[in-house]
């Protein structure tokens, strides 16, 4: 049995009487800084512990074939209105989707971008609309031609006025027009005008009534609107749109809609309209603004990954467009790739990124403005977009948060073809992988250990110096030798 006094003689650390030690000025104050030096750098390798740190790199990105990216959206425009307003969408394979409806809302607003009513749900029919057959035979003009002198007296003369907004060169126009003039003469035949007044048909030629059409917001050629009492304005549930004609194009259908509209109006109400064209009160009576064709259109639409274009513009299967009168100016609330963040799922990984989100919608908040004038007639808004993938993983290789970002070129384009407002986006093959590098408790301890006892030590050294050097000092001062 090994016995006390040889366990003592290993002892590191052996005793020395206090009445043989002694105290000094400046020993206690080295112990005192070293003391705070302790305690200072042990509470920065606390911090620097508790802290994480990360290593960033760029690695081919690994997705999934197929899998789908999703691309929200919140624009504006103000110039377009949400009976044409279609999103289209196209990609380096040959996917081309059109007008989608299922993930998108569109709400009309003013030229402030002011919501006028509640979402847009109707629209102009998609599909071939049915119109007579051509022929050679002339029906003559059975409709009244309106202009800018004679439209508001015409239109609050008759309780139902029916106007044909139509362009020469559109070949819908071209289509409609003996459809129309035919069925004008029918219901002047069956509803004299003059004897009846209850209901009038009238066209407006859009190449030379500029002011008027753009006064009623004619975006899309042939647009037949109905107007009651001087407006064409309807409510909708709150909503207030056009009253407009989307049926299909040929005599009959015509026919049976324009007597449907007379089921409202009771025949005596000729007296009225009659006395009105006699005493010619309606140049008195101002006719209501209708509401700025406008829209805001936002919701998402899930896309390949792989480059390819969203695409917002004018589209009907029964319209024609004028490309010099298109505006395609809109601002941009909010465009962003991949699923949105909550508040706190960003909170919670800024922790670990704090730039992390910096370029997430590097678009929001922009303004894209064309002005009607000439030099700015046929523009189309382009956006280059290029989106990279970020990737957050936890030192357990488990994904936190997966992050598009992208950067933004926008230029403005003059083409012959109809403006459109496109956003063509590329994703890099490549991703920026953020990953977590958690440091062990081990290594903390042997950090601290490490500081307690290199202060401890160089404090050590430090007073020895000083106090041998004091003692060298005032033995010189006393004349002895060393």
């Amino acid at each position: 049995m090994i016995s006390s006094s040889k366990l003592k003689s290993v002892d590191f650390y052996r005793k020395i009487p206090r009445d043989l030690t002694e105290a000094s000025l400046s020993g206690a104050g080295l112990s005192i800084v070293a003391a705070l030096a302790m305690v200072f750098l042990f509470g920065m390798e606390l911090s620097s512990y508790l802290s994480l740190s990360t290593s960033t790199s760029v690695v081919v990105d690994k997705s999934p074939d197929g899998e789908f990216l999703r691309i929200d959206f919140n624009m504006s425009f103000p110039s377009l209105s949400c009976e044409f307003a279609s999103v289209d969408v196209s990609d380096a394979l040959g996917t081309n989707r059109l007008n989608i409806t299922k993930t998108i809302r569109k709400f009309s607003i003013d030229s402030n971008l002011r919501p006028t009513g509640s979402e847009y749900l109707s629209g102009p029919n998609t599909n071939l609309l049915k119109h007579d057959d051509d022929g050679e035979e002339d029906y003559g003009q059975g409709s009244l031609a309106l202009n800018g002198q004679n439209f508001e007296r015409v239109s609050h003369e008759h309780d139902i006025v029916v106007v044909n907004f139509y362009a020469p060169w559109c070949f819908w126009s071209q289509r409609l027009k003996p459809s129309w003039e035919k069925a004008a003469n029918i219901i002047r035949e069956r509803h004299d005008p003059e004897a009846d007044g209850r209901i009038i048909l009238g066209k407006v030629d859009c190449t030379e009534q500029v002011e008027l059409c753009r006064r009623n917001h004619i975006q899309g050629y042939p647009s037949i609107r109905v107007f009651r009492k001087g407006t064409d304005l309807k409510d909708n549930h709150g909503h207030h749109e056009h009253e407009s004609y989307y049926g299909d194009r040929d005599t009959e259908s015509l026919v049976k809609f324009f007597e449907s509209l007379l089921t409202s109006v009771p025949l005596e109400n000729q007296h009225l309209a009659l006395e009105d064209k006699s005493d010619n009160k309606t140049q008195n009576i101002k006719r209501p603004a209708p509401p700025s064709g406008g829209c805001r259109i936002e919701g998402f639409v899930r896309v390949k990954k792989v480059p390819g274009n969203l695409i917002v513009s004018a589209r009907s299967g029964s319209h024609s467009f004028d490309a010099s009168k298109m505006n395609m100016s809109h601002y941009i609330t909010e465009f962003s790739f991949g699923m949105r963040l909550s508040p706190r799922m960003l909170s919670d990984v800024k922790r670990i990124k704090p730039y992390l989100g910096a370029s997430y919608d590097r678009l929001s908040g922009q303004s894209y403005i064309t002005h009607d004038e000439a030099s700015d007639a046929n523009v189309t808004i382009e956006h280059y977009l290029q989106v990279v993938k970020t990737e957050v993983r936890a030192s357990n290789d488990h994904t936190l948060v997966e992050e598009h970002e992208y950067t933004a070129h926008s230029s403005l384009v003059h083409s012959p073809d109809i403006p459109v407002a496109k956003f063509h986006f590329e994703l890099s093959p490549m991703q920026v992988l953020v990953t977590e590098n958690p440091r062990s408790f081990s290594h903390f301890l042997t950090n601290v250990c490490a500081i307690i006892g290199g202060v401890f030590t160089v404090a050590g050294i430090l007073d020895s110096i000083l106090h041998n050097t004091m003692r060298m000092v005032k033995k010189v001062e006393l004349g002895k030798n060393f």
